[in-house]
């Protein structure tokens, strides 16, 4: 792969990167919710997650999620529905402490958080589809070796969303850290996520293979 191609890939990797979407909302909805480093960690899950879809990318299992329709359903309506749990589960939990310092509030662990993120991106198929359509148009095929190819363009494209989304989870964990001196707020951010993540569910569920 000649310089000036990867340049360009990078250039659109970023631009596409930067574009508000699931990732970048979950990210955001977990650093207000919990702080910059739980968004961070949110983002690390989705860089792991990401990892699987380069994975399958390089041995042709996204190629079969493409070609089957009953396959990217599956996958999909799996994703929904797991964001959809989370979502709920956030909106039902009880919020006795809103009167303690937000210190004292009890924390989802990092560990779970990472997990989450990585399920979320992992059961969403269209990010599959996206590198099956992206990819192959920066590809070289004259260069030889188009599987390593894909794996260096997704490892790149995978290093520029974790770098956005770590900004994110900074920008917004501060903006969480701010409202956290408001009781209004610690009152309702269990809630204000859930509902992200029961509004991502649904729009996963509804979405298109297009």
């Amino acid at each position: 792969m000649d310089l000036n191609n990867f340049l360009l890939f990078a250039f659109a990797s970023l631009m596409l990167n930067i574009t508000p979407g699931n990732d970048m909302m979950y990210v955001a909805s977990r650093s207000m919710g919990q702080g910059i480093k739980a968004g961070i960690v949110s983002a690390l899950g989705i860089t792991a997650g990401c990892m699987v879809h380069i994975a399958a990318a390089f041995v042709g299992l996204s190629a079969i999620i493409a070609k089957s329709a009953i396959a990217f359903d599956i996958i999909k309506y799996l994703g929904a529905a797991y964001l959809v749990f989370l979502g709920i589960k956030s909106i039902l939990k009880k919020s006795s402490n809103i009167f303690k310092g937000t210190d004292e509030i009890k924390k989802e662990s990092y560990w779970l958080i990472f997990r989450q993120g990585a399920v979320t991106n992992i059961l969403n198929p269209k990010v599959a589809l996206f590198f099956l359509a992206f990819f192959p148009q920066f590809i070289n095929l004259k260069s030889g070796h188009p599987q390593n190819q894909i794996l260096l363009l997704g490892t790149w494209f995978n290093f520029s969303g974790l770098v956005v989304n770590a900004a994110v989870a900074i920008l917004f964990g501060k903006l969480g850290n701010w409202l956290s001196k408001s009781p209004t707020f610690i009152k309702w951010q269990e809630k204000i996520t859930g509902l992200v993540l029961l509004a991502l569910g649904i729009k996963v569920a509804i979405s298109s293979r297009n």
